[in-house]
């Protein structure tokens, strides 16, 4: 039975790698696969690549996108058997619910990857929808400089100082966040 996975962690686990991997066995056995990545981030232009040089070409959406269109479309000229998407935390509602009905009314697999919660703690958009409406949820786990898990992250100013205040999103990568375990999160927006 296709489900709809939400895998999701602090920055810095893996998840981009996770997907990639995943992608790879789908293709190795002959399968055919989708993957998708929020246009807003432009780090590879239409490709998802992780930290350790795995990649793989992506099809780009923003807000104004219909997944399941883009997916049908795919669907009327070859088989599928998985779609994954990358940094799923920018999908909005409307992209969840329409990776729910590509599940339900195709029976092909959704696998998402992203963010639970921002540099505040609190949800992205995708995320809040992902968590209530997947099948199932993952956690990927990834570790604080103290060794504990990480559940939270930091953004980081040009100093190395977490910031409390500022817009929801802001493409990054270690030059600008950091994961952290929730003590250590707490402790960081003390030194402000």
């Amino acid at each position: 039975m296709a489900k709809l996975y939400f895998y999701f962690s602090a920055m810095n686990a893996g998840k981009t790698t996770t997907l990639l991997q995943s992608n790879y066995n789908y293709q190795e056995r002959g399968m055919t696969t989708l993957v998708l990545k929020p246009r807003l981030d432009d780090r590879c232009g239409t490709h998802v690549r992780s930290r350790i040089g795995l990649e793989a070409q992506a099809v780009e959406f923003d807000e104004a996108h219909d997944l399941l269109g883009i997916i049908e479309q795919h669907l009327a000229t070859q088989a599928l058997h998985c779609v994954l998407v990358d940094e799923a935390q920018f999908m909005t509602r409307a992209h969840v619910e329409q990776l729910c009905d590509v599940v339900d009314r195709h029976a092909i697999p959704v696998l998402a990857y992203g963010l639970r919660t921002d540099f505040q703690g609190e949800l992205f958009p995708g995320s809040t929808h992902l968590l209530a409406w997947a099948d199932e949820l993952r956690e990927i786990k990834t570790i604080c400089h103290c060794g504990h898990k990480a559940t939270m992250v930091a953004r980081l100013d040009a100093n190395g100082q977490a910031l409390r205040r500022g817009a929801q999103v802001q493409i990054g990568g270690n030059e600008r966040y950091e994961s952290m375990c929730r003590k250590h999160y707490k402790e960081s927006l003390e030194r402000e």
